[in-house]
């Protein structure tokens, strides 16, 4: 829901931003002059003051030697200041056909127009072609601006200009129609007498020259104080205007021009100069009071616009931070992965002498019955020299433990404890265990035969406390699990060599990992206070000073979600869980010593780029799209394959270090559209989750199980006859599933079976935690 609403929020804005900043440019096209025949000719040939108010088709000019300067397209906050400090500097005033998005962006520049006794008309809302819109967009254009102007000066106008209008003698059909259409709305339409092509920025002079009327004769001018470059416009006036009033020439507003026009005829008909059927029309106000209610629309709209203007400005800013973060991301790991994998190759690399010491292997089962055979035969039969495989059924109800107990294999054991949760199961496990190197292993996870020699060999370095392997998808048939093939070789174990680099490794995966017993027993166990207890404990290790390390040969095969929804709840725990583990340590970022640099290295960077950016990453959707639909196709889409091909590359890299074939990089591209918008959700559930506090239970995925899958030797099965290398596909569920989850118990403590060595102590860093419970102690 929350998704959803943000969703709609970002197409609401972007949309009405869209609208404010003309993006529609359909509406942005100059047309040209059509039929002139259905406009009278007293119109066409008469002054550019065209009135089609109570039914009347008249037009006005100014009396001789008035000049009205018109400026275009603002206000605008860099050049509308200059020109109406040239404007105080003469003694002029003008009138200002204001934009209304403008006048919604800078109200106080637009009341400052006004209280130097200037003038404002409508240029519509957002710069249209009036002519190819509907009647209503139209009326909609000079009531938004209408009530803009209103909020931001309290006054209201009678006059109007079209954009893309030019001089009487260019009015046609469709726009006569338009400008009656506004007549009976009660606008005056003001074209112009003189065009200064200012905006093409034609020189000073030439400026000048064009603004020049004939004779004596009265003008109304066109210039423009927004749309670009308007510095020629301010030069051209400080000249022009002194030059005029040199010649005798006054300047006013067109209202105040058109009044002194009807003074003038009002007295021609009293001293008898001009008949007395002439009609004299009452002199207009010049900005006169606006309603209240259209202050209120006014401000309502300006709200409007500045939350969008607000939030669009955020996305942007946001833009750049996703991209700077891409970008530094990418490089740390072209950077430091890349040496990582280069001194691992290196000939005659090695931990130091090889580990033969006998190995626990423990695995938490609930429910497996699907894969529990083939893990379990793949764990006991590997090339180890001593392996002991314990297996703790966590109150499994589909006979787990008797699949196992059937084996008869000599050094596997089945331990069964009451349902408590994984972490319980895995405590229970290191407490039974015979040896003091602990490997952990999910019950749904096929090892390869030589997995756990290579896992262990890192602890031949002393100040080795723990080792994460590589996790593999098992399952790649359906899109959704090469999807996650991909994100496991990318995001997973390409970043693990980061970590390892920087010593700041988050997690050792359930799926595969070591440690030494004496660093467990120093941290207090697996935890179970956070859902992802494999992030916590490798935390905790961190924090005591262990190095915990990536070997990239010891591979595992996991089953992954096939179907969306499993997968949502799996991320969506494996989220939950991380931002707990986080929210618990986040003290490391007050501490000295190995706790405080995890702290202040390996917190900060997990927040930026398995957090922020992540969580981030939708900006540059929404910017995409909102390219593609406003912006221009062909910039967008050569941005958007620029950061594709930047993720293919990374990609390649990670695919290469881990000697796997890039075929399936072509369903990358299909990633972005898809997969990375539920890895959104996720996150936004996650962290709306964390932060009021709400429960998240655990949920057993439906599992098919795989078949061993080794490059060295296959695993017999259960009759002695070796099995496939390949992986049995799992029975894909439908969304919703037709059978429903068993959700996992959260039944949390510890294991009261009397243990053959010592138990492991309680977990340590308890004083740290202050989150929601996850479940009851």
């Amino acid at each position: 829901m929350l998704g959803s609403l943000l969703l709609g929020l970002f197409v609401a804005v972007l949309v009405v931003q869209a609208y404010v900043n003309s993006e529609f440019t359909a509406d942005h096209k100059e047309t040209e002059v059509g039929d002139q025949d259905p406009v009278p000719l007293s119109i066409r040939g008469g002054g550019p003051i065209i009135n089609t108010t109570g039914g009347q088709e008249n037009t006005s000019r100014l009396p001789d030697r008035t000049i009205a300067l018109t400026f275009d397209d603002g206000p605008d906050p860099t050049w509308t200041p200059k020109v109406l400090e040239v404007l105080r500097e003469n003694d002029a005033h003008g009138t200002f056909f204001v934009v209304g998005s403008q006048v919604a962006r800078h109200p106080a520049l637009t009341k400052e127009i006004v209280a130097d006794g200037n003038e404002l008309g409508l240029h519509t809302f957002t710069h249209p072609n009036m002519q190819l819109l509907a009647p209503w967009r139209r009326h909609l254009e000079l009531s938004q601006n209408q009530v803009a102007i209103a909020k931001a000066t309290g006054v209201h106008t009678n006059l109007a200009r079209f954009p893309y209008s030019s001089k009487a003698d260019a009015i046609d059909e469709t726009n006569w129609k338009i400008i009656k259409e506004a007549g009976q709305a009660g606008y005056l339409i003001v074209v112009n007498d003189r065009d200064s092509e200012d905006w093409q920025r034609p020189g000073v002079d030439q400026i000048i020259q064009n603004a020049l009327p004939a004779g004596d004769s009265s003008a109304i001018i066109l210039f423009h104080d927004a749309g670009g470059d308007r510095a020629q416009t301010v030069a051209a006036l400080a000249k022009f205007i002194p030059m005029m009033k040199a010649r005798g020439y006054r300047f006013t507003t067109v209202t105040e021009g058109l009044n002194l026009g009807i003074e003038e005829q009002a007295a021609d008909v009293r001293t008898g100069r001009a008949p007395d059927s002439v009609t004299i029309i009452p002199a207009l106000p010049e900005n006169p009071p606006a309603a209240s209610g259209d202050e209120w629309r006014g401000a309502a709209l300006i709200w409007t616009i500045r939350l969008a203007d607000g939030l669009v400005m955020l996305v942007a800013a946001l833009f750049v931070v996703v991209g700077l973060l891409t970008i530094g991301r990418t490089a740390l790991l072209l950077l430091l992965a890349a040496r990582h994998a280069r001194q691992r190759r290196k000939p005659g690399w090695s931990w130091g002498p090889p580990v033969t010491d006998p190995v626990s292997v423990i695995v938490p089962a609930y429910n497996e019955k699907e894969g529990i055979e083939a893990a379990v035969r793949s764990l006991a039969l590997g090339d180890y020299p001593e392996i002991e495989v314990v297996v703790v059924d966590d109150g499994s109800t589909d006979g787990t433990a008797d699949i196992v107990e059937a084996l008869r294999l000599p050094n596997v054991r089945v331990v069964r404890v009451p349902n408590g949760g994984k972490p319980n199961a895995l405590n229970a496990g290191i407490a039974l265990a015979r040896n003091d190197l602990i490997v952990t292993v999910d019950g749904d996870t096929i090892f390869e035969q030589d997995s756990i020699r290579r896992l262990v060999q890192p602890f031949a370095d002393p100040s080795v406390g723990a080792v994460a392997g590589n996790v593999k998808v098992g399952n790649r048939a359906s899109m959704v699990a090469n999807w996650q093939h991909i994100e496991y070789v990318i995001g997973f174990n390409l970043d693990r060599r980061l970590y390892e680099t920087l010593n700041c490794m988050p997690t050792v995966p359930g799926a595969i990992g070591a440690f030494r017993r004496q660093a467990l027993a120093q941290v207090g166990g697996v935890s179970d206070e956070t859902l992802a207890e494999d992030t916590d404990v490798t935390m905790a290790l961190c924090r005591q000073g262990w190095r915990v390390v990536y070997e990239e040969h010891a591979k595992a095969w996991t089953e992954a979600p096939t179907t969306l929804e499993q997968l949502y709840r799996q991320r969506y725990r494996w989220s939950y869980g991380t931002m707990q583990a986080m929210w618990k340590h986040r003290r490391a970022l007050f501490d000295n010593g190995p706790s405080g640099r995890f702290g202040r290295v390996g917190l900060p960077f997990l927040a930026l780029f398995g957090v922020a950016l992540p969580m981030l990453a939708p900006v540059v959707d929404v910017m995409l799209v909102y390219g593609l639909v406003f912006w221009e196709l062909k910039e967008t889409v050569i941005a958007w394959l620029g950061m594709l091909a930047l993720q293919l590359f990374t990609a390649a890299v990670a695919f290469h270090f881990d000697r796997e074939p890039i075929k399936p990089l072509w369903r990358l591209p299909l990633q972005q559209f898809a997969y990375r918008q539920l890895m959104y959700l996720v996150l936004i559930q996650s962290a709306t989750t964390a932060m009021t506090g709400g429960r998240l239970r655990w949920h057993k995925l439906n599992r098919a199980g795989l078949t061993p899958r080794s490059e060295s030797a296959p695993v017999p099965s259960a009759s002695g006859e070796p099995a496939s290398h390949g992986s049995v596909s799992p029975t894909v569920v439908s969304w919703p599933p037709n059978t429903p989850e068993v959700p996992r118990q959260q039944t949390f403590g510890r294991a009261v079976a009397p243990p053959t060595t010592p138990v492991v102590p309680s977990q340590a860093y308890r004083e740290d935690l202050d989150l929601p419970q996850t479940g009851p102690r």
